[in-house]
C-alpha cells in the first residue's frame, strides 16, 4: 500500500485497521490519494516568500484532489434529538471529503499550522467515527526528512541566489524590526549572513511549535484520535526543488 511515494521518501503509518480497510474497501481511494501526491513539488522559493495564507503548495495538493478527484470540503452537521426536540448540535468541517460505496474518507493537510491545530484534527476524526459518520481519517504534513533538512535548504538557496544582506531579502519579503534583530544576532554567531537567516527564517516560520511529523507521531502515540482508523502521511525533503 502506498508503495510509490514511499519509494520517493514519503513517510506513511496506518493505525487503527486502517491499512485492513483502505486495502480491502477502499482501494480507489489509495489510488487516488497516491497520484495526487506522487506530484507534489515544492520549489524553494515558495518556502521564503513572503504573505499569508496556504502555501503554494497546499494550493496545488487541494485543487488536484478537489478537481481531479472529487475530495471537496465539507461541513458534517451532527444534531442530537430527544422526543423531537433539538438538544445539541456540533458542526465539524473537513478540507477532503470523499464519498466511496463502502465508506466515507475525510482528509485535512496541515503543512504548517501551529502544532494544536493536530489535537483539532484528530479528536474530529474521532467523533465523525464514533458517530458512524467517516470510515477513515488521513493527516498529510511535514516529513521527519523535511523538517529536520529546512535549515540546510534555505541556506543553500540563499548562496545560489546571493542572498548575502539584509537588502537582498526584499526581493522575497520584508522582514519586521524584531525579525532582522534575530537574523542579526543569529548572522553574527554563526559567520554568515546565509546561514544565520536560514536558522533565524526557519525557527521563526517552521518552528517546533508548528504541524510537522514529530508532532503528530506524539500525539497518535499518546492515543490522541483513537480508535479511529489513521492514516498519516509525512511529505519528505527530496520533493523540495532549489
Amino acid at each position: 500500500m502506498f508503495e510509490k511515494i514511499k519509494a520517493r521518501g514519503f513517510e506513511v503509518i496506518a493505525l487503527h485497521h486502517a491499512e485492513a480497510i483502505l486495502t480491502v474497501d477502499m482501494a480507489d481511494a489509495v489510488e487516488e490519494l497516491e497520484k495526487a501526491i506522487l506530484n507534489i513539488e515544492i520549489r524553494a522559493e515558495e518556502l521564503v516568500r513572503g504573505g499569508g495564507g496556504e502555501g503554494e503548495m497546499t494550493q496545488r495538493l487541494r485543487r488536484s484532489l478537489a478537481d481531479d478527484f472529487g475530495w471537496h470540503k465539507h461541513n458534517f452537521e451532527i444534531k442530537k434529538i430527544v422526543d423531537g426536540e433539538e438538544k445539541e448540535s456540533v458542526s465539524h468541517e473537513i478540507d477532503h471529503v470523499k464519498r466511496f460505496p463502502t465508506g466515507i474518507f475525510a482528509l485535512e493537510i496541515e503543512w504548517n499550522n501551529k502544532d494544536p491545530f493536530f489535537d483539532r484534527d484528530l479528536e474530529n476524526f474521532k467523533r465523525l467515527h464514533a458517530d458512524g459518520v467517516i470510515s477513515i481519517g488521513a493527516i498529510i504534513t511535514r516529513g521527519s526528512s523535511l523538517q529536520s533538512g529546512l535549515r540546510e535548504i534555505v541556506s543553500e538557496f540563499a548562496r545560489k541566489y546571493s542572498i548575502d544582506s539584509r537588502e537582498a531579502l526584499t526581493e522575497y519579503y520584508s522582514p519586521t524590526k524584531r525579525q532582522l534583530e534575530i537574523i542579526e544576532k543569529a548572522t553574527r554567531r554563526m559567520g554568515s549572513f546565509e546561514d544565520g537567516w536560514s536558522h533565524a527564517f526557519v525557527s521563526d516560520k517552521f518552528g517546533e511549535a508548528t504541524t510537522h511529523w514529530r508532532k503528530l507521531d506524539d500525539r497518535v502515540r499518546r492515543g490522541v484520535g483513537n480508535p479511529c482508523p489513521l492514516l498519516l502521511i509525512g511529505i519528505p525533503r527530496d520533493v523540495v526543488v532549489i
